[in-house]
């Protein structure tokens, strides 16, 4: 019995094996098609490291930015430097939950800032809910940023709200290029100090300041300083002349002999001024003779390099006995500006525009196009070679 019940069982079993057998190969078939339509796995670039986040690169190595990562990171800085250049009303009214004194913040180190309340100065923390993500910023206060302050009586405050800017001086974070860091905030103008001879007048740099400017709503003054040391002083007035003939306003000056410090402090009168340009143009010493007595850290120019030896260390806001106040920032070997496109900077060079119109070619970039206005002006001498210079060196700089 038990012989003729397994025959059965065995039976049983390879006949309903023999009806699965259809379903069976249907399921590989599927399994085959699937596998031919697979798109095959893009190999992780093998020189790649964590944290290395440079916006030009990311156009050569797309497989590394998450899809819609790019647009992201440019609609969060576009919409911060939009609320920076918002006018807020000068009697904007305290909302009824923040209680405080408001004050301006007039230097920023580790987490703390020391805030001018009018007449005395309040040393403060951070309140923990103010964060700078997702602002396209890197810092949440900077010197200048007007506050609203809680002082607790003990001789320390926290600051609890930072008031919208009116303007602000900023540049590429130095770990996150794809973020801003703001220098100064709520500056009414940008004194930019070059120096005619030791350190060499650097005038890229002086553009780069100038499209800075004109980006954060700054207005822009020229120092050439240290002119006693020029041997010919017609030759530093034409080296500028293409920036005056364009209206930008030029100082010339000189901390050692007091040239043109009379003037230099008239247009210091009562607005706050942002002082920036190489180390060793003589940013302090100017400071020093338009106001005598101020304690600022002075350094000359290195013998070995020909450059200017860091002094300034951190941004710090002075105020002036003639009214108004002045931001010493540390020198700045070069001034980024990121988020500027390439077929932007025509619009930042006026004396370039202005001819480009005849251009043959509309998306004409200036630099190798056939019937180009603007070479073919420059070849005429009616545009400044110098200026053409430094556009081309700057347009390579900037992301497309």
């Amino acid at each position: 019995m038990a012989d003729k019940s397994n025959d059965k069982h065995w039976q049983r079993s390879i006949k309903m094996s023999f009806q699965k057998e259809p379903e069976r190969r249907q399921m590989q078939k599927v399994k085959k098609q699937l596998k031919r339509n697979r798109q095959p796995k893009p190999a992780r670039p093998k020189d790649w490291l964590p944290g290395d986040f440079d916006e030009i690169d990311f156009v050569q190595e797309e497989r590394v930015m998450p899809r819609g990562e790019r647009e992201r990171r440019r609609t969060v800085l576009a919409t911060a430097l939009a609320d920076v250049q918002e006018e807020p009303s000068p009697a904007e009214a305290l909302p009824d939950e923040i209680i405080g004194q408001r004050g301006a913040i007039v230097e920023v180190s580790s987490g703390l800032c020391r805030v001018d309340l009018g007449g005395r100065t309040l040393m403060c923390g951070l309140r923990g809910s103010l964060s700078a993500e997702d602002t396209g910023f890197t810092n949440v206060v900077a010197v200048g940023d007007e506050v609203i302050v809680f002082d607790d009586g003990s001789g320390r405050g926290v600051v609890e709200k930072v008031l919208p800017r009116r303007s602000a001086l900023v540049r590429p974070d130095v770990f996150y290029n794809h973020l801003q860091q703001v220098i100064v905030a709520n500056a009414d103008q940008l004194l930019i100090v070059a120096a005619w001879r030791n350190p060499v007048l650097w005038l890229e740099l002086v553009d780069r300041y100038l499209i800075a400017a004109a980006r954060n709503k700054l207005m822009p003054i020229i120092c050439i300083n240290k002119v006693d040391l020029a041997d010919d002083m017609a030759a530093c007035q034409a080296a500028l002349h293409p920036y005056q003939a364009l209206g930008y306003r030029v100082i010339f000056t000189s901390a050692l002999t007091g040239e043109g410090i009379d003037t230099l402090r008239e247009t210091l009168q009562g607005r706050i001024t942002v002082l920036a340009g190489l180390s060793g143009v003589g940013k302090s010493s100017l400071l020093a003779a338009v106001q005598p007595g101020l304690q600022l850290r002075t350094s000359a120019v290195s013998e070995h390099s020909g450059e200017g030896q860091h002094t300034t260390t951190q941004v710090t806001m002075l105020p002036l006995t003639i009214g108004g106040f002045v931001v010493d920032t540390p020198g700045i070997r070069e001034f980024g500006l990121s988020s500027l496109p390439q077929h932007d900077l025509i619009q930042f060079y006026p004396d370039l525009a202005a001819v480009a119109t005849g251009c043959r070619f509309a998306d004409c970039t200036h630099r190798h196009e056939p019937d180009c206005a603007v070479k073919r002006a420059i070849q005429q001498g009616t545009i400044s070679a110098v200026r053409y210079h430094n556009y081309e060196k700057i347009y390579s700089t900037l992301p497309v």
